[in-house]
């Protein structure tokens, strides 16, 4: 039941950050939902074996690579799902940005 609810909660905030930030489409509550399923399933496999492999260059820049990171994230989960759009890889980033703060 907790993981349906901010499942909720994502997709409401992913709707909310298409209708007030230029540059992000969402099609509907329904693709803000499945934004927000395939987001999670990307951060759970993906995510981690990206940040392994990118260890020295996120040393380098004192972690700041993770934001990068987050911004392909995003990228790739618009190129899975055909109703969510994002313009180019700044706009992913203030998107991911976002995202990551209004989610905790």
């Amino acid at each position: 039941m907790n993981l349906l609810i901010k499942l909720l909660i994502s997709s409401i905030i992913v709707f909310a950050l298409a209708y007030f930030l230029p540059g992000v489409h969402v099609a509907s509550m329904e693709t803000a939902l499945l934004v927000a399923v395939v987001l999670g399933l990307l951060n759970t496999f993906l995510k981690p074996i990206l940040v392994i492999l990118t260890i020295p260059v996120t040393i380098l820049t004192l972690g700041l690579f993770l934001l990068v990171i987050n911004a392909f994230i995003i990228m790739l989960c618009a190129y899975f799902i055909n109703e969510f759009t994002v313009d180019g890889f700044i706009t992913a980033l203030i998107f991911s940005v976002l995202l990551a703060i209004s989610q905790s």
